[in-house]
């Protein structure tokens, strides 16, 4: 019986070695790696973390859901079928588009490694693909269908999309150096000098990122789903 690199056995990955720990599942592994991932960030997620968090050797890990890049696509999908496990209330269509637009906001802020571990991976739209599904049924139950239903889930979700990278950005930028902050002064050699004073005041404050988001999000939607099936708009 021969030994790789990880210091483990064959038999581990045939499931008779002592590392490989009876009735491990591939959700399992999955959601522990969601778990370190959220609790320490994506830098945490190692092949060899894992496997110890989980009390396997490493090649346990391969067996059950391949390398790293699969490991973190399974993991990915996984978080996105949670989040569209939540309920989607609204009375009408339109108020369930934007729900599901919400919920993207949301979860995607409320997961935030999870979220940058994604788009690190070029996975985003794989991580919001459930609740895409759930939005473009919402916007068939509008009327919107065919090339308007394309359109319209592009400027949702480029509104969505717009905006989480925004909060995240902000997460790591000093607040002084925010894209309104930076105007505090008037800018550099008195740039913004033509301004109203009451305009530069104001860009120097922190803006209401969710009521701003809530406010365009809105707005969005009005512009391209119907307010109910009577209007027939994009039929």
């Amino acid at each position: 019986m021969s030994t790789n690199d990880e210091g483990a056995t064959n038999g581990d990955r045939v499931g008779t070695g002592p590392g490989r720990r009876a009735g491990l599942e591939a959700d399992e592994i999955l959601d522990r790696a969601i778990a370190l991932v959220e609790a320490e960030g994506a830098d945490a997620l190692t092949m060899r973390r894992l496997a110890a968090e989980l009390g396997v050797a490493t090649t346990t890990i391969y067996w059950h859901v391949g390398n790293r890049d699969d490991l973190v696509t399974a993991l990915v999908r996984r978080h996105g079928e949670r989040m569209a496990r939540t309920p989607v209330d609204g009375g009408t269509a339109r108020e369930r588009v934007l729900e599901v637009a919400r919920l993207i906001w949301r979860t995607s802020l409320d997961h935030r490694e999870v979220t940058r571990l994604a788009a690190a991976h070029g996975a985003s739209t794989l991580h919001a693909r459930r609740l895409e599904l759930a939005m473009a049924r919402e916007l068939q139950d509008a009327g919107v269908v065919g090339t308007a239903a394309r359109d319209a889930m592009r400027a949702i979700t480029a509104c969505v999309g717009g905006f989480i990278v925004a909060a995240l950005r902000d997460d790591l930028t000093p607040e002084a150096l925010r894209r309104t902050t930076v105007l505090a002064d008037g800018g550099p050699d008195g740039e913004a000098a033509d301004l109203d004073p009451a305009t530069v005041e104001a860009l120097a404050e922190a803006a209401d990122l969710p009521a701003v988001f809530d406010s365009t999000l809105r707005a969005v939607v009005d512009s391209v789903v119907p307010a109910d099936l009577t209007a027939h708009a994009y039929l």
